[in-house]
Formats: structure tokens, sequence, C-alpha cells
């Protein structure tokens, strides 16, 4: 066959494609696999946000359920006459008279004047003397009617109606943490304080009332639970935020714009970034062992000083900080660089007038959530003597940065250490002022990114 035959042959027979018969309307096995999977990632997804909302109200009920009562504290309040045979026997009526009388002669005198009020009521239980009366009496009551009684003498002979604070088993009694069961077993509580107690509520003279003092007192001692306080943990942590805001925040942020807009690409700048990557992931308790090591042994600061927690804290913070900056730097879109350049701004202009607005969002979350994260701190703090029990509070700013003060994360740990009850419903009461503390930061930094944050 010649080649112009062969053209016009007809092409050999195709067979066509074979239809699919299936419709678009019908749901084939892969879909109904695909559409499975979608179902269990949504309850997977649903089932560990529940679990996870479970277990956060699972620790705020137990810590507001063990805590909020330690902003209420028991008061006794009778009439006292202060009698100047007894605080003042030496005569004068001066400041320097009434201060021979010392902190145990006022206990020993409110003793005798809440047993004389008791009897005169007709409510002392029989058998019962003033050593058990005064018992039920915090012995921070003493001191602080000793200090009223010397700055205003004129007070002496008069009669008063006197409010102290009771003792801490008696203010576990009336919040339920001590029973007459308990009281059975319990050396320092005896049914006969539980009988005069119920009299007294009775009478409404021992009742529960707010305790400021929760949160403007120094901590006290083993023997004094009902009056420890929170007023030196929240100064010294007060201060050490104010310091490592200072110290971290600008260090932090020049160090991540000159890293991410005008370092070098080499193998130095390569090593700090990897340096500062590590540092993120070291456990605080390394750098509490370097602030002691340094800071401490090697130049000289006083131990236990806001101070020293402030670098600490800082020298901790500082990775958080410049990787959550350079990462909000990052996240700029590379045009609004290029376009300020091309208008004929220099690099420091286009830093600084349009990439750091763009970027502030990202770096005032970063920055605070990383604040908060060093708040929580205890381990550094515990190395550098912040555990120290300190009750006179932190002169103001700047001097009182390098006297002795403690921070609420320790205070906390320092009170569940202790065996009173007492000390454990007050470490739950701190730790939702830290809770609070920590949610106003958290708030601020949500308020300042929506405050700055522009669309591009």
């Amino acid at each position: 066959m010649t080649q112009p035959e062969a053209a016009r042959d007809p092409a050999p027979d195709i067979a066509p494609p074979a239809r699919s018969r299936r419709s678009l309307h019908m749901v084939s096995p892969l879909t109904r696999c695909r559409r499975a999977a979608e179902r269990r990632f949504r309850l997977w997804g649903i089932a560990s946000v529940a679990l996870s909302l479970a277990m956060l109200g699972v620790m705020l009920v137990t810590i507001l359920g063990d805590g909020v009562s330690a902003f209420r504290q028991a008061r006794i309040e009778f009439p006292v006459t202060l009698d100047p045979a007894v605080l003042d026997p030496g005569g004068g009526g001066t400041r320097d008279s009434l201060a021979r009388v010392t902190t145990l002669g006022y206990g020993r005198f409110l003793a005798a004047a809440l047993t004389a009020h008791a009897a005169q009521a007709g409510i002392l239980p029989d058998g019962m003397d003033e050593a058990a009366v005064g018992a039920m009496i915090s012995r921070r009551a003493p001191a602080v009617l000793r200090d009223r009684m010397l700055g205003d003498p004129a007070l002496l002979g008069q009669t008063i109606t006197l409010r102290v604070l009771a003792s801490g088993r008696i203010d576990g009694y009336l919040k339920g943490r001590e029973t007459r069961e308990s009281a059975a077993r319990d050396l320092r509580l005896s049914g006969a304080q539980l009988d005069l107690a119920d009299a007294l509520m009775a009478r409404g003279e021992l009742f529960s009332a707010f305790n400021p003092e929760f949160l403007t007192a120094p901590d006290a001692s083993d023997q004094r639970p009902e009056a420890a306080g929170l007023g030196v943990a929240i100064v010294g942590s007060l201060y050490m935020m104010v310091l490592v805001v200072a110290l971290a925040l600008p260090t932090g942020v020049a160090a991540s714009i000159y890293l991410e807009e005008f370092a070098p690409r080499n193998r130095l700048t390569d090593l700090i970034e990897v340096n500062i990557a590590n540092l993120a992931a070291v456990p605080s308790i390394v750098f509490g062992i370097l602030g002691l090591a340094i800071f401490i042994n090697l130049v000289g600061l006083p131990q236990s000083s806001p101070v020293v927690g402030a670098l600490v804290l800082t020298l901790m913070t500082l990775p958080t900080v410049i990787i959550a900056t350079r990462a909000a730097i990052r996240a700029v879109p590379p045009s609004i660089r290029d376009a300020a350049l091309g208008v004929g701004a220099s690099r420091m202009q286009a830093v600084f007038h349009h990439v750091l607005p763009l970027a502030m969002p990202g770096i005032l979350t970063g920055a605070i959530l990383g604040l908060a994260t060093s708040l929580g701190e205890t381990a550094p703090l515990l190395l550098i003597g912040m555990v120290a029990f300190v009750h006179n509070m932190p002169d103001a700013p700047v001097a009182g940065f390098l006297d002795p003060a403690t921070a609420l994360p320790v205070q906390v740990y320092s009170w569940v250490q202790r065996s009173d009850p007492a000390f454990v419903e007050r470490a739950s009461g701190a730790i939702i002022v830290l809770l609070f503390f920590l949610l106003i930061m958290n708030l601020g930094a949500v308020i300042l990114r929506r405050r700055f944050e522009r669309r591009w």
C-alpha cells in the first residue's frame, strides 16, 4: 500500500473510556472514611478542651475553697479598762514610763481583762483559768495594744472597747477547720475554750471579719499564724518586677532589633542565636546558682534583696523577650521595609518608624508574658536567700531595693512548709493574690495588643 493510501485509511478503532456509573450525589467509601476521620479529630479537640477546662476548674475551686477564708479573720471585742496601776506602775503617764511594761505584761493584762469580762457576763466555764482564756487571744494583740498606748498615753485610765485578733485555733474553729473532736487531740485547744468561744459568738463579741492585714502585714512566727501577712512579699515582688522591666525590656528589645535588622549573617551571629535559644530552655534553678555565685559571693550585693532577685530574673527573662521580639519583627512583611527604603528612608528610619510600630503588639505581649512567668518563679529566689524570715518592710525606692525582702511565690513555699494548718490556708490565699497579679498582667497584654494592633 502506498503512502497516500495509508494516509486515507481510517484510524483503528479505539475503545472509549468507560464512563463511571457512580452519581455525584453518592458518597464514596473514601469520602466516608475522610468524614469519619474529621469527626474523630473534632471530638478529640472538644475532649481536650473540656479536659483542660475541667482541670483548671478543679484547681481554681480547690485554691479558692482553701484560700478565700484567709481574707477573713476571727476577732474578739470586749471592754478594757486601761488601769494605770498595771500599765504604768511607776507613774508619770509619759511614753518612757509606759514603755517599762513589756509585751508580756500586756499579754497578762489582756488575759485578766477578758477573764473578768467573761465572769461578769456569766459565760466563763467552770475551772477555766486566765492562762486558758489568754490563749484564745492572738499573741500579736499585746504588742498592738502596747504600741497604741505608747502612741497615745492619754488613753491611760480610760475604758475602751478593744478589738483584737483571736488565736489561730479559735479562728480555725469559726471556719470549721477545728472541731471538738480535733480539740480532744490538740494540746493547744480545749473544750472549755470552745464553750467560751460559743458563748462569745452568741453575744456577738467573737466574729469573723475582713482582714486587711493579710495584704499589708509582714510575716509572723509559727506561734502567730493569725497575724501573718503578705505585705513584705507584695512589696518585694513589686520592687523586683519594676527592676526587671527596667533591665530586661530595653535590653531584650535592643538586642532583638540588632540581631534581626542590622547584624551581619555570619558564624558569630549564628552562635549567638543558638545560645539564646539554649538559655531559654535552661532550668530556672541554674540562674539562681549563677546569681548566688556572681551577684552575692563575687560582687557582694546584699543577700535576699530585691535587686539581686531582679538581676537573676532578668537573666532568666531576657531569652524569652528576645525570642518573642524577634518573632514579632520577623512577622512584619518585607514590603514595609522595601517601601520605606524606596521613598528614601534610611535603614534606621525604616526600622523605628515603620517596622517597630507594626511589631509592637507582639513585642509587648511577649514581654508581659515573660514577666508574668518570672513573677511566679521560686527556685532561683530560694538560692539567693529570699526564703529567709523578713519581718520589717523594705524602705521606699531606691534604698529599699537593697533591703531584705521576700516574694509571693517564696512566701507560699515558706508557709506550706510550716506545720500549723492555718499557714496552709494562708498559702492558698497567697496563691489567690499571685493569680490575681498574673491575671492583671495577662489582661494588660491583651489590651496592649489590641491597642497597638494594625492591619496591613
